[in-house]
């Protein structure tokens, strides 16, 4: 199927699709939580479903009846492997539970997380005494990991992806033993690290941050919650970036207050001259003219996509940098950026951590190849919204992976959208 998107206007308001990373985080904690969890409202795209799985075969009991119950604390070792599909955060967090369980679990996934980098982890969980390799001997998916995890400490680079940190972070407070997480190099994505202890502490256990990394005692006991996830400023940012473009949007069910580290959309709004307000709970954005800006996204990859495509339309020229970790996601982001906008006709160079965008482009219809992300499909589909022409983008279902309402949503603003075989 593709994705067919024509030159449109958006107005009105959509309700915000729940946090995929609470979601995940969420899950995998109330199956560590002795007791029943009930996550209302959860996010129910290709990804955390593929978490959901994954708790299910380490014995959490499952019943789904639109909040989801999840009856954790008895931990086993799984019958079969585990297939974590297209979800990097899932393979990752679950390669930390796998490590407290006395038997040797195997993750693996699709061809693009066999892609992604899992080395760093490897050598965290080994650093401990956890058998944990790479099938295929390259550091790369599928996964053996046996436990259990006794180790006392670990090192392990936090430039590659937080997702790593998260996992040693929620598996290190039900060990027997306290753990201390060295950092060797700088963290990046921190507001992601900052929800992972967010979440253990609303789950009942602690961390701490030292000069050089993480503390976690040992010991301690995950409770279960009553709770309902946040709206995700990760899709908002699509919905409210066509406001911007298009005419104006409102995005309900955000929490001005939110840790999420794409939060961090609302500044790149202003600061490119977008008419942003709050209401309530709600976020309004409206069109105006956008002039170029520097955009560091060191906190904030995850938006490279959605940023680049608002630049083609701000006069002046725009860097956008502090973004080169984007290139080990789904498909090398920055470089399928920069492909379809220069196809759409954008002035715009690829860096080596991001790029430089003159503008303001006339952008024009294009076939786009999605490579199965589904960012990069959102961000071409807004870009679309401001092209003469229809623009075609492959694999046009894959933000279900995320935001299963996308296209719903954005139909339901006046986009004109539609699947086509």
């Amino acid at each position: 199927m593709r994705l067919k998107v024509s030159r449109s206007n958006a107005e009105g308001s959509v309700i915000s699709s729940p946090s995929k990373s609470y979601t995940h985080r969420a899950m995998t904690l109330a199956l560590l939580a002795e007791g029943e969890s009930v996550l209302r409202r959860p996010l129910k795209g290709a990804d955390t479903l593929a978490t959901l799985d994954a708790v299910r075969a380490f014995g959490g009991e499952v019943t789904d009846q639109g909040d989801i119950t999840i009856s954790g604390g008895r931990l086993r070792c799984p019958d079969d492997i585990i297939d974590t599909k297209n979800s990097g955060t899932t393979i990752r967090l679950m390669a930390g539970v796998a490590s407290l369980i006395d038997g040797t679990t195997v993750l693996t996934g699709d061809e693009s997380i066999r892609r992604r980098p899992m080395q760093p982890l490897i050598d965290a969980l080994k650093a401990m005494g956890v058998r944990c390799e790479s099938s295929r001997g390259n550091g790369l998916a599928p996964l053996i990991v046996a436990g259990p995890n006794r180790g006392p400490e670990t090192s392990i680079r936090g430039d590659v992806s937080s997702q790593f940190i998260s996992s040693l972070l929620i598996s290190s407070a039900v060990k027997d033993v306290d753990t201390v997480i060295h950092l060797t190099t700088p963290l990046k994505s921190r507001p992601y690290v900052d929800i992972t202890m967010e979440m253990m502490s609303r789950f009942g256990a602690r961390c701490a941050t030292r000069s050089d990394g993480f503390a976690v005692p040992g010991g301690q006991v995950y409770r279960p919650i009553d709770y309902t996830v946040p709206g995700d400023f990760s899709s908002a940012a699509f919905p409210l970036a066509a406001g911007a473009l298009t005419g104006e949007v409102s995005v309900e069910n955000l929490d001005p207050n939110d840790r999420q580290g794409d939060r961090y959309f609302l500044e790149v709004l202003k600061d490119l001259g977008a008419k942003v307000e709050w209401n309530g709970n709600g976020l309004k954005c409206s069109a105006n003219d956008l002039s170029g800006r520097e955009i560091d996204l060191g906190d904030a990859p995850d938006l490279f996509p959605m940023v680049a495509v608002l630049c083609t339309q701000a006069k002046g020229e725009s860097r956008i940098f502090n973004a080169g970790h984007v290139r080990l996601k789904e498909s090398d982001r920055i470089a399928a950026t920069t492909d379809f906008l220069k196809d759409m006709g954008a002035d715009i160079e690829e860096t080596a951590d991001g790029c430089v965008i003159k503008g303001r482009a006339k952008l024009r219809g294009a076939a786009v190849n999605s490579f199965k992300d589904h960012r990069i499909l959102m961000a071409a589909a807004v870009a679309a919204m401001v092209a003469e022409g229809d623009t075609m983008i492959s694999d046009g279902d894959c933000y279900r992976i995320s935001y299963p309402d996308f296209v719903s949503d954005m139909i339901s603003l006046g986009v004109k959208m539609e699947m086509i075989p």
